[in-house]
C-alpha cells in the first residue's frame, strides 16, 4: 500500500509533552541536561528540577520521587484526565497513581499497561 502524506488524516489524540527521569544525584543530572539542551532550568528546587525546550519539558526527580520513578515516564497531555482513565482501565490499564493535584491546576496520573509500562497522564486546568 502506497500511502502519501496528504491521504494521512492529523493526528488529534493526546500528546507527549512532558518526560520524567528519575535520577541519583540532581546537580550532576542537572549540569548534564542543561548541557544537552543547552538551556538552565525553569524550576530547579532539591525536589524537582524542569527544563522546557521548544514546547517539551524535561523533570528531573531525584530518587524517583514520592511515585517511585525507575525508569523515565512519559506524559501524555489530555483534556479529561478521569475520562482518559476511565478509557485506559477500561482498556485493560491499571491506575497506578490515582489523578492528584501537583500545584498550578495540574493534575497528573500513572496507569501501568498489561506488561508492566509506566504510562503517565497530565491535565492543565
Amino acid at each position: 500500500m502506497n500511502t502519501t502524506n496528504a491521504e494521512i488524516p492529523p493526528f488529534t489524540g493526546p500528546t507527549i509533552k512532558t518526560v520524567l527521569h528519575p535520577v541519583s544525584d540532581l546537580d550532576k543530572a542537572k549540569a548534564v541536561y542543561a548541557a544537552l539542551l543547552g538551556i538552565q532550568p525553569q524550576a530547579d528546587s532539591s525536589y524537582y528540577v524542569g527544563f522546557d525546550a521548544g514546547g517539551q519539558h524535561i523533570g528531573l526527580v531525584p530518587g524517583g520521587g514520592p511515585q517511585g520513578m525507575t525508569s523515565p515516564v512519559a506524559y501524555w497531555h489530555v483534556p479529561d484526565i478521569a475520562a482518559k482513565l476511565a478509557e485506559l482501565t477500561d482498556a485493560g490499564a491499571t491506575v497506578h497513581q490515582a489523578a492528584h493535584d501537583v500545584g498550578g491546576g495540574r493534575l497528573v496520573a500513572t496507569v501501568t499497561d498489561p506488561d508492566g509500562n509506566v504510562l503517565g497522564l497530565i491535565q492543565d486546568r
